[in-house]
C-alpha cells in the first residue's frame, strides 16, 4: 500500500520547497481537534484552548470535518489553480486569495472529500451537478450527525456563503492565536526550505525526498515517487510541478495531495522524532501478525528474559523442534528476534527495543 507520484518529465526547477501559513493554520486546527495525534503539542493546545474565545471555540465545531480527521484540500488552495505551477502565498491573507480562487466546483468536492467520500483520484462530476451524488453526500453527512447535515446543506445551496463564512473564521483564528504561532514557527520552516532547496540543487531529488521522510523513496529509472502509507493512490506531475511543503506542527502526518488535477504536494513534517529509519507498512504489518499467534505469544515471554536455543524452547512448549523452528522463521523474518551462535549452540533472544516501539511505530504508520 502507498501512494505513487509520476513524474516523468518534471523538470528540476518544477520542484518546489514553500513553507505555506494556510496549511499550517490548518495543521494547526487539526491539532486543536485531535490532540491525541499530537502528544508532544500538548502544551500549547492547552494554553490556546486556555485563552480561546467561547463563540471562536463554537465555530470552529461547526465545520470540524474539515480538519479533525486530517485537514482539507482546502488549506492548500494553489494546488488547485489552473496551471498546476502557482505556488504558496508569503502571507495567510495571500494564500486566503488563492483559496478564493478556486471555482465553486473545487471548493464544495474539496470540502466534502472526507466525509461524503466524493471521488478524489479520477475525473468526474461533483455534488453541485450531479443529482445522485448530491444525495449521497446529504446521506453520508446524516450519519456524522446534524450539525454536518446542516453545513452540508448549506454548502450545497450556497457555495459562496460558506466560503464567505470560512475565510472570516480563518482571519478570526489568525487573529486569535495563529499570528504569533506562525510568527515562531516560520523560522523553522524556512530553515527548512532552504535546506531542501539546497539539497534539490547540489544533490538532487532523491536526496531532498531523503531527507523529507525515510517513507519517501525515488525511483530514478521508472520516474516515479512512491510514499509508503496505509492507502493507495496515483497521481502525476504531467506539465506542472511539485511541491514540498514543511509543516511544524504536523508529525506524525506526512501528507499526499494527490487530488486529480491538482499539482501534487508532499506536506512533511519537520523536526519529528520519528527514528531514523521506521517501518514501512508492510513491516509493520508483518511484525503485527508476526506477534498474534498464541505460540509465539508464549514464546516471547521466556526470549524476552533470556536467549534460548531451539532445542530448549522445544522442551519448554512440549514441541517439536522443526515446529519451534517455522515459529522462529516467523519472529525473525518480522524483524523481532536476533540469533548469536555460541559454540555449536545457536541462541534466538527477543528485541525488546523493537517490540516497545512498536506501538509508537503502529500510529505514526496509520496516521502518516
Amino acid at each position: 500500500m502507498s501512494v505513487h507520484i509520476d513524474i516523468a518529465g518534471l523538470r528540476p526547477e518544477g520542484v518546489a520547497v514553500v513553507p505555506s501559513p494556510l496549511a499550517e493554520l490548518g495543521m494547526a486546527l487539526h491539532a486543536l481537534s485531535e490532540p491525541g495525534h499530537h502528544p508532544g503539542l500538548q502544551g500549547w493546545v492547552t494554553g490556546v484552548t486556555a485563552r480561546l474565545d467561547p463563540h471562536l471555540a463554537d465555530r470552529m465545531c461547526e465545520a470540524d470535518f474539515l480538519w479533525r480527521t486530517t485537514f482539507s484540500d482546502l488549506f492548500l488552495p494553489s494546488a488547485g489553480i489552473p496551471g498546476r505551477g502557482a505556488l504558496p502565498g508569503g502571507t495567510l491573507a495571500e494564500e486566503l486569495d488563492l483559496l478564493d480562487k478556486l471555482s465553486d466546483e473545487q471548493f464544495v468536492d474539496a470540502a466534502l472529500e472526507f466525509t461524503c467520500a466524493l471521488p478524489y483520484s479520477l475525473p468526474g462530476p461533483g455534488p453541485l451537478s450531479d443529482e445522485e451524488l448530491r444525495r449521497r453526500s446529504l446521506e453520508l453527512a446524516a450519519a456524522r450527525g446534524p450539525r454536518q447535515v446542516l453545513f452540508t446543506e448549506r454548502l450545497l445551496a450556497d457555495p459562496p456563503h460558506i466560503r464567505a463564512w470560512l475565510r472570516q473564521f480563518l482571519q478570526d483564528c489568525d487573529e486569535a492565536f495563529f499570528a504569533g504561532t506562525w510568527t515562531r514557527l516560520r523560522h523553522q520552516l524556512t530553515a527548512d526550505t532552504r535546506l531542501k532547496t539546497d539539497l534539490l540543487r547540489h544533490k538532487g531529488l532523491a536526496e531532498a525526498l531523503a531527507s523529507v521522510s525515510p517513507a519517501v523513496t525515488l525511483d530514478e529509472a521508472a520516474g516515479r515517487i512512491t510514499v509508503d502509507k496505509l492507502g493507495d493512490g496515483r497521481t502525476a506531475t504531467g506539465d506542472g510541478g511539485l511541491l514540498l511543503i514543511p509543516t511544524s506542527l504536523g508529525w506524525p502526518h506526512l501528507m499526499v495531495l494527490h487530488r486529480h488535477g491538482w499539482q501534487p504536494v508532499l506536506h512533511y513534517p519537520v523536526g519529528s522524532p520519528e527514528p531514523a529509519a521506521p517501518p514501512t507498512v508492510d513491516q509493520l504489518a508483518l511484525r503485527m501478525t508476526a506477534l498474534s499467534h498464541p505460540v509465539r505469544m508464549r514464546m516471547c515471554r521466556h526470549l524476552a528474559r533470556s536467549a534460548y536455543t531451539t532445542s530448549e524452547l522445544a522442551q519448554v512448549h512440549d514441541m517439536t523442534a522443526p515446529e519451534i523452528s517455522r515459529h522462529l522463521g516467523v519472529l525473525k523474518k518480522a524483524g523481532l528476534i536476533s540469533t548469536r551462535r555460541r559454540g555449536r549452540y545457536v541462541l534466538h533472544q527477543l528485541d525488546v527495543t523493537v517490540v516497545a516501539r512498536l506501538g509508537s511505530d503502529f500510529l505514526e504508520g496509520i496516521l502518516r
